[in-house]
């Protein structure tokens, strides 16, 4: 029952892995307003799953918090437009304050190898 850790620093990995579960750390995006980075951070979490073995069909749940509530509409055109519609995880989405106003989405997923 080992545990691998990838893209580790000092302060966190990236992934980690113990038997077929997979743990992303909060994954956050780029760009000028919640769409644009709701669609950089999916492509991170794509990025990271794959390193992983894995993709989004394999996403068992999914956290999302929103620093503005009412930019969720925005949001999920972005996730239903991504991901697997045949294997949709459980999800949650709350507003929160973020760790820099700059940030308006971020994710935490938990999946399995496929």
């Amino acid at each position: 029952m080992a545990i691998e850790r990838k893209e580790l620093d000092n302060r966190m990995s990236q992934i980690v892995i113990h038997n077929d579960m997979i743990y992303l750390a909060g994954q956050i995006g780029e760009g000028p307003d919640v769409k644009s980075q709701t669609a950089s951070m999916l492509a991170e979490v794509d990025r990271l799953l794959a390193k992983a073995d894995s993709s989004k069909s394999n996403i068992l749940q999914a956290q999302i918090w929103l620093s503005d509530i009412s930019t969720v509409a925005e949001m999920n055109e972005v996730w239903d437009a991504w991901i697997d519609p045949k294997n949709p995880p459980a999800r949650a989405c709350v507003e929160s304050k973020l760790v820099t106003p700059d940030f308006l989405v971020e994710v935490m997923v938990t999946a399995t190898k496929g």
